[in-house]
């Protein structure tokens, strides 16, 4: 228990110099935290007999609710009314974000004489942004209350009920020996169902629990209001997972029924630093298991896609603010902000590492996590010097204004 202890000190003694560092340059804590787990990890730190924070259960469970905690947050954004309205643009942008970005992982993928199973892997690795990354860095930029928020979250949520489906599948593909045959079909209707089941449910209590959502936390002790909130949106998200549904999107659901509780202000006010808290260990997280000795396997494929993947992604996202009659500045604003990637092309990874082809064992984990890495950086960078961005690609030495 002491050694323990003794671990999680070591990392928020990291979490707090990263944070020091960031802030001193001017420059996003995301990165920096990742770079920290990596030093600081087993592949690092642990190599050179130091002192080293392990990759462990604990560590990845309260990097889970750093996931929960931010994707409820995006969800107080989000009303189901306003979600409803938006249906027509958020199905338009995300079947463009979808269409672009997934085949040309799976083109990248061929393009290395990989299987075609190999090759939707990293398709789904490529195609999906990091919704913790995003919106954490959303929030730090004060992007949140500005006209692009709006079709990168919507994004977002179409690219979280997306990979609900493309898991299914691909785990089927991957952990039924291709998924072939009548076996192999069931098992992807059968996951399919509990989904779009349990989701189906949680949308009837958002659309019809307002009420429930406000007198659980209509009190004015502040402690029991925290751990009530915590208590609603906790258990939810655990059986989602249990079930094999996305917890992150269960989250989101549930932020969206206290959204229109008239209690979202409070939330937000109380809860922000035990998100912020919860959110520094997730990315802290990434870092530890980044192994650094394998990215050697993956190095080429990783410099092709991180060319040829951002720019997509940065048209993809431009599309879908023209989608929403954006300006061209904001659109271009919408495409940087879908840049990073994180927690789901990591589950991808952990999937296809549990495969059976020496591409999906190796090579594929040690591309995903120097992707996530690079991309997690680079992303969040761009969307800080989004000004700079403008200028290179408009040409005009103006940008807009962010009234």
């Amino acid at each position: 228990m002491a050694g323990e202890l003794l671990e999680f000190g070591y990392l928020f003694a990291v979490v707090a110099v990263t944070g020091a560092v960031a802030l001193r340059l001017g420059l996003s804590v995301i990165p920096l935290y990742v770079v920290g787990g990596v030093v600081v990890g087993p592949h690092v730190a642990g190599r050179l007999g130091m002192p080293y924070v392990a990759d462990g259960e604990v560590v990845a469970l309260l990097a889970e609710l750093g996931i929960v905690l931010l994707l409820f947050f995006l969800g107080l954004e989000f009303s189901l009314d306003r979600l409803r309205a938006a249906r027509r643009n958020i199905g338009r942008a995300g079947i463009i974000d979808l269409g672009i970005n997934l085949p040309l992982g799976i083109v990248i993928g061929l393009a290395f004489g990989w299987s075609i199973v190999e090759a939707l892997l990293l398709g789904g690795i490529v195609y999906i942004s990091s919704s913790a990354i995003v919106t954490k860095t959303l929030i730090d930029l004060g992007w949140i209350a500005d006209p692009e928020s709006e079709p990168i979250l919507g994004t977002l949520v179409f690219e979280d009920l997306a990979i609900a489906v493309y898991l299914a599948v691909v785990t089927s593909l991957v952990l039924g020996g291709g998924g072939a045959g009548n076996g192999g079909v069931a098992a992807i209707g059968q996951s399919l169902a509990i989904a779009f089941g349990f989701l189906g449910l949680l949308l009837v209590a958002v659309q019809y629990g307002t009420g429930l959502f406000t007198r659980v936390l209509d009190i004015e002790n502040q402690e029991a209001f925290v751990v009530r909130t915590l208590a609603v949106v906790i258990p939810i998200s655990g059986a989602a997972l249990a079930l094999g549904v996305s917890e992150a999107v269960a989250a989101f659901f549930v932020g969206m029924g206290f959204s229109t509780s008239g209690h979202r202000e409070r939330i937000e006010r109380l809860l922000v630093p035990v998100r912020d808290v919860f959110a520094a260990v997730f990315f802290v997280w990434i870092g530890l298991g980044t192994d650094p000795m394998l990215l050697g396997a993956a190095a080429v494929p990783l410099v092709v896609a991180v060319v040829l993947t951002t720019p997509a992604k940065v048209l993809s996202g431009y599309l879908g603010g023209r989608v929403y009659d954006l300006s061209t500045h904001r659109s271009l604003r919408v495409g940087v902000g879908l840049v990073p990637r994180g927690e789901f092309s990591l589950v991808i990874a952990a999937l296809a590492a549990s495969g059976t082809t020496q591409v999906m064992r190796e090579v594929i984990p040690a591309f995903a996590v120097g992707y996530v890495l690079v991309m997690s950086a680079f992303g969040t960078v761009l969307m800080q010097r989004s000004d700079l961005v403008e200028r290179l690609v408009f040409r005009s030495g103006t940008t807009e204004p962010n009234a």
